[in-house]
């Protein structure tokens, strides 16, 4: 029994308070893309938690796997486990040893590479985190990765290495034309040092118990009778292969990158239930076309502001503020179809309380015709004009009552905006977020009672 956790625009939709909320009720919750570039917050009794690496689900305490599709950086995944210890958690975390690693040197590319796009004018600035996720999934594509097996093995280990820090060496200074051996760099190209570094690691991984054949170790959970979670990271309007490329991540966060990215097959994850996440509003870091962004006029800018404001909309990695949005439901259709939604659950309405209007853009208008989704180039987004329906707005009210009232005690604009969220995205309301605790999320369906059924 599965269910999957994905990101309906692009990113930064709440998806860690559902993992959290409804990880509780499974065994195994699974990270299958991305690294530590996702951010996800999650609040347990006034406790907030941020994790960009470690799967969510470890604040309730079941086993988290990163699977084989995420690329991992050691010091991050260290990190985290040892704050969440710190703070008296004992989180069971399990990575898959076909799982990538993130070196110095890939960080340290990243930030050239993106630098430089930002001087060149023929360059696409994306907007990365500076994580080194891109480079990490360039030298998996390039057959030249370390995989967190090769940590486990020292002779591997110093043969990955050899071979790859020698062709990103090369790269860093012939393309980019930088002084590898400039104290600022030297260790994250010195073979001898990141081989010292990260034999260690494996040695911890090894002695921790931490690695898995993820594929198997999953399969043989879900034969036991376990419950899967499968949380995706970021959204799918940056997913490589269907987001508006270039300004994407590297991997795939819809729902058909659980299958690849744990080695569960595509008739288990298809299976069980896919929940998409909304934000009620959008929201962006980073560059590319947004066309419902709230930038036109003082007045928009200033409506921007206190939605950023109140929804907290700075990135949870970066800390950069997010460009701020009407709710776009042509992307909302896109991501629908994709990923084939079972349920939605649609978070922070509460953000939008006092407003003195409220837009949803139900179509766009392009070159003279209107269309209902995204196009397939971002040229052509970037052209497109959003066609707006108003909704009548809704006033605060306690939303903690609310939440411990349920959902008809939502006020009737509420209800009424998120219905037609849930229509026009042809699934079922699953849960809506009226806070960022836990507590504070209206559940309508527990998608693993949905699946039981």
């Amino acid at each position: 029994m599965t269910v999957t956790i994905v990101g309906s625009q692009l990113g930064d939709e709440g998806k860690g308070a559902l993992v959290d909320r409804w990880g509780g009720d499974a065994d195994v919750v699974v990270r299958y893309q991305g690294g530590d570039n996702a951010g996800h917050t999650v609040v347990e009794g006034g406790e907030e938690y941020k994790l960009s690496l470690v799967p969510s689900g470890a604040v309730r305490g079941t086993i988290g796997v990163l699977g084989n599709g995420c690329v991992v950086n050691p010091r991050t995944l260290f990190s985290e486990i040892d704050g969440l210890r710190e703070r008296g958690l004992d989180p069971d975390v399990r990575v898959a040893r076909r799982a990538h690693v993130i070196l110095p040197y890939h960080r340290v590319l990243d930030g050239i590479e993106e630098a430089g796009k930002a001087d060149d004018d023929s360059g696409v600035e994306v907007g990365t985190t500076g994580r080194g996720i891109g480079p990490t999934y360039e030298d998996k594509a390039g057959r030249r990765g370390v995989r967190i097996g090769d940590l486990l093995d020292p002779d591997v280990l110093r043969d990955r290495l050899e071979y790859a820090v020698s062709h990103n060496r090369a790269v860093a200074e012939g393309v980019y034309g930088l002084d590898v051996s400039d104290s600022e760099h030297a260790e994250a190209f010195d073979v001898d040092a990141l081989f010292e570094e990260f034999s260690k690691v494996g040695e911890r991984l090894a002695d921790d118990g931490m690695t898995v054949n993820c594929s198997d170790f999953l399969h043989r959970r879900r034969e036991a009778g376990d419950r899967i979670l499968f949380e995706g990271a970021q959204g799918t309007s940056i997913d490589v292969d269907h987001g508006n490329y270039p300004f994407v991540t590297s991997s795939n966060p819809t729902a058909g990158g659980a299958a690849v990215g744990s080695g569960l097959g595509v008739t288990t994850v298809g299976s069980g239930e896919v929940v998409g996440i909304v934000k009620a509003y959008l929201s962006r870091v980073g560059a590319g076309p947004m066309p419902t962004e709230l930038d036109g006029d003082d007045r928009e800018e200033s409506l921007a502001d206190d939605i950023r404001e109140k929804g907290g909309e700075f990135g949870t990695v970066t800390g950069r503020p997010r460009r701020i949005g009407w709710l776009d439901l042509p992307m909302l259709r896109h991501a629908s179809r994709v990923s084939g939604f079972t349920g939605v659950a649609i978070n922070h309405v509460d953000v939008l309380a006092g407003l003195e209007e409220l837009r949803v853009c139900v179509g766009y208008e392009l070159d003279g015709e209107r269309i209902d989704t995204v196009p397939t180039t971002t040229q052509r987004w970037e052209r497109c004009e959003p066609v707006y329906r108003e909704f009548d707005t809704w006033s605060e009210v306690d939303w903690t009552a609310v939440a411990a009232e349920g959902y008809e005690a939502l006020p009737e604009a509420t209800r009424t905006y998120v219905e037609f969220v849930a229509e026009e995205t042809d699934a079922a309301v699953y849960a809506v977020g009226v806070g960022p605790d836990r507590e504070e999320t209206i559940e309508l369906a527990n998608p693993f009672e949905t699946s039981d059924a």
